[in-house]
């Protein structure tokens, strides 16, 4: 369920003993308000300029961007949860150590790679960042005890792309190679057919103001399978799936993973020529994906997950 609009939801999964979380604050409603507009601030460019040699200027080279840091001022307010001082101060407290706690976010942190969802609804667009809460400051102010305390909190974006809150999925089915020569029986006129050509490849449409990130998830029976990104690329695994068996690609910078149904890594299996994971990410319109492979039958198929993506909110 998407946020309300101008609510902000912090969420992660439980991890052994770390509880996972889903804190709404931002709003009045909530009890967790804004005390100023968000902030989101985008890292200082990492320049690859070097001088030209002898002369005057610079070589522009390759430039990298940092995530984001988006920063909270965020007011805890429990005055209206109780008639006395003591019992809003104790109200406060409770609702600060809410904060914390989600905040805290243990269960990923003690994940590598793992990330948080930070999801909001401005102005009717839900968008999801992925990263994880950093900073957590209360302030101290005197109107603690009558049951409000400032906040400055603080989440650090992987990439400082907002995505589209809802994934988006495609089923795309094998495509046979055609049969090529002389199929029986035969009449006057001879002609040629190609048995299987007529089948369309799958086609999606991605939307967003840039290149997203897909996963891509095989399932069996098939040998040798191929994902063909039309006039794009191709990643071919030399590997087979029995029917039940399934094989995803995820090439998302918190992940970069080959794994086969049950967890084990088939990294090693993708042939060379394929583009490797940071160069995966898909752009927006309109794309044909096609599934190739050998010993293959008309059950096997591939799923194509992905979330549309925006340069801002």
């Amino acid at each position: 369920m998407s946020p309300a609009e101008g609510e902000w939801i912090l969420s992660y999964g439980a991890n052994k003993i770390h509880p996972g979380s889903k804190f709404t604050f931002g709003t009045v409603k909530s009890g967790y308000y804004l005390l100023e507009p968000v902030d989101i601030a985008y890292g200082d460019t990492d320049a690859g300029d070097v001088p030209m040699p002898r002369q005057d200027g610079i070589r522009l080279g390759l430039d990298y961007r940092p995530g984001a840091t988006i920063t909270f001022e965020i007011g805890v307010d429990a005055v209206g949860q109780a008639t006395t001082r003591l019992g809003r101060h104790g109200a406060v407290l409770d609702r600060v150590s809410a904060l914390a706690q989600a905040w805290d976010a243990e269960a990923v942190r003690s994940r590598v790679g793992t990330p948080a969802m930070l999801s909001t609804t401005q102005g009717g667009r839900s968008r999801v960042f992925f990263g994880r809460p950093r900073k957590f400051a209360p302030a101290a102010s005197r109107l603690t005890r009558q049951g409000f305390t400032p906040v400055v909190a603080s989440f650090a974006s992987v990439d400082g792309i907002a995505y589209d809150d809802v994934e988006q999925t495609a089923r795309v089915d094998f495509v046979p190679p055609p049969q090529r020569g002389l199929v029986g029986p035969l009449t006057t006129p001879l002609t040629m057919t190609g048995k299987g050509s007529s089948r369309v490849p799958g086609e999606i449409l991605l939307r967003g103001t840039r290149p997203t990130w897909p996963v891509f998830t095989i399932r069996g029976p098939i040998s040798q399978p191929v994902i063909d990104i039309l006039g794009r690329w191709k990643l071919g695994l030399d590997l087979s799936l029995a029917a039940g068996e399934s094989v995803t690609i995820d090439p998302r910078p918190w992940a970069r993973t080959v794994l086969r149904s049950g967890g084990g890594s088939v990294a090693g299996a993708i042939y060379r020529g394929a583009p490797l994971m940071p160069q995966m990410r898909l752009p927006p319109g309109r794309l044909d994906i096609f599934l190739r492979g050998v010993d293959a039958t008309s059950t096997a198929s591939m799923t194509v997950a992905w979330r549309d993506a925006y340069a801002y909110l």
